[in-house]
């Protein structure tokens, strides 16, 4: 069948591609551009993954193409971005990325080339059960993405393959080196989609004013000043600029809490403070998988509060379409608004919401 891969210039989708291409496949490879504000070289490697991504689709033996859909990230990803900052949470923007840009955007793309399928380099897997569509955990356990990927629907999962997602990471670089691939040894990409390598605050601080305020114990006890409320998140400890103030056992402060009323930054001392430990939250703006809720014993669930974590046992009460609780079986460590709470059953992912 003819199939459409998404070529970032990294080595899993180059694979991905190459494996396709083996296998009888008509492939064609095509780079998305998603930011183009600041694209100068210095920190966004646009450039250079293109070049990687045409260097690697040459080796393979196939045509790729670059295809701009920065316009519709900034209106489907990077504007809820800023939103959900100005509230004071902390989002996670490759989640709507994966939703609106790779396999919507993306998807629409390729099904006007003619294209039956679209593939990418992530590690998961698409498996039909009882006539649905189901997402499964990449093998890799150290490089499982279905985290980001729980937001996909039953249209988007039908038109998908993810080729590398039944190997390890260590299979995936030997199968590059043995083909010549160019970029075979090429380092994974790190940190938000559109920032990079680049400073953080620096990034933020262009589309976000600066609102400094105060740092302060639950007891109300001033300790320190922050930047802005936008620049930290739930559990940080590094960059609270309130390092000397230990008490006589050096116990290290973390962020627990933002109220927004008072702009203050809440802190407090020691990793495993009560305020850092929920046995429960609540999820809005949820999606499922398999296109509702999932039935079943509701104790029989896992779920992540951020991603590389492993599953935590807890039980499910959905509250509506959209929103649901999670009670947990041991307290969760720093429980964060703004990221995905996502649900697995075994190693299927059935959907997520937004920590509220």
């Amino acid at each position: 069948m003819k199939i459409v891969v998404g070529l970032s210039g990294g080595v899993d989708s180059a694979v991905a591609a190459l494996l396709l291409k083996r296998a009888g496949h008509d492939v064609l490879g095509l780079f998305m551009k998603n930011w183009e504000d600041d694209d100068d070289g210095e920190y966004c490697s646009t450039r250079e993954d293109l070049v990687d991504a045409v260097s690697a689709a040459e080796t393979i033996g196939i045509d790729v193409e670059a295809v701009n859909f920065a316009a519709e990230y900034r209106e489907r990803v990077f504007a809820g971005f800023l939103a959900e900052y100005r509230a004071g949470r902390t989002p996670n923007p490759d989640v709507l990325c994966n939703a609106e840009i790779k396999f919507r955007a993306f998807l629409d793309h390729a099904l006007e080339l003619g294209a039956e399928r679209i593939a990418t380099g992530h590690y998961a897997r698409v498996e039909e059960r009882h006539g649905r569509w189901a997402l499964l955990k990449g093998v890799d356990p150290s490089k499982d993405q279905s985290y980001f990927l729980h937001r996909l629907d039953q249209a988007q999962l039908a038109r998908t393959v993810f080729p590398v997602g039944h190997l390890l990471k260590t299979e995936v670089r030997r199968i590059a080196r043995e083909a010549g691939l160019p970029n075979h040894a090429k380092r994974d990409s790190t940190g938000i989609c559109f920032i990079g390598e680049r400073p953080f605050r620096e990034f933020l601080a262009r589309y976000l004013p600066r609102e400094p305020g105060p740092i302060a114990t639950p007891e109300g006890e001033r300790v320190g000043e922050h930047q802005g409320l936008m620049y930290y998140t739930i559990g940080q400890r590094q960059g609270l600029g309130i390092g000397g103030r230990r008490d006589a056992l050096g116990v290290p402060w973390y962020v627990a809490g933002k109220d927004l009323a008072s702009n203050t930054l809440v802190v407090v001392q020691g990793h495993d403070h009560p305020m850092l430990l929920k046995r429960s939250l609540v999820a809005d703006d949820a999606s499922w998988i398999g296109g509702a809720p999932p039935d079943g014993d509701p104790m029989e669930l896992g779920a992540k509060t951020r991603y590389r974590q492993a599953d935590a046992a807890c039980a499910l009460r959905v509250n509506g379409p959209r929103d649901f609780a999670l009670e947990f079986a041991a307290p969760q460590w720093a429980v964060t608004p703004g990221q995905s709470a996502v649900l697995y059953r075994g190693e299927v992912c059935l959907g997520g919401g937004l920590i509220a």
